[in-house]
């Protein structure tokens, strides 16, 4: 996947499927694709084959058909996606995120926590 590459919704929707499991055949992709957002068959075949034109999903030739498989891990998506978000939004400020979530008091207790948590990981990690 190039560097720079935001997936688009209907990319992520393909990808979560290979996510879940790989590889998947194209017509396996395009009926979970059916059961989950209610796509054609075609739809979603096309999907896959223009996200591999594009180096999005790789390929390998089974016995009776081709196996996709995502070229991205979920994991590197999530951070990519994130960065693209807070960039857009938030000028690439994580604090400033934070800050208009607690100012409009839209942190659970649980959230609070868990910040609180990675906050502590990461000053024990030395992070300045």
């Amino acid at each position: 996947m190039k560097e720079k590459h935001l997936l688009t919704g209907t990319e992520w929707e393909v990808c979560e499927c290979l996510w879940e499991e790989s590889p998947l055949t194209v017509t396996q992709i395009a009926a979970r694709l059916t059961e989950r957002t209610g796509w054609t068959k075609s739809t979603g075949e096309t999907l896959v084959r223009r996200m591999a034109d594009k180096g999005l999903l790789c390929w390998e030739q089974g016995r009776k058909a081709k196996l996709y498989y995502p070229t991205v891990a979920r994991e590197d998506a999530v951070v990519r996606e994130t960065r693209g978000f807070l960039q857009k939004v938030f000028g690439g400020s994580v604090g400033l995120l934070v800050n208009t979530m607690a100012e409009r008091e839209e942190l659970s207790r649980e959230e609070i926590d868990q910040l609180y948590e990675v906050l502590r990981k990461l000053e024990e990690k030395g992070h300045d």
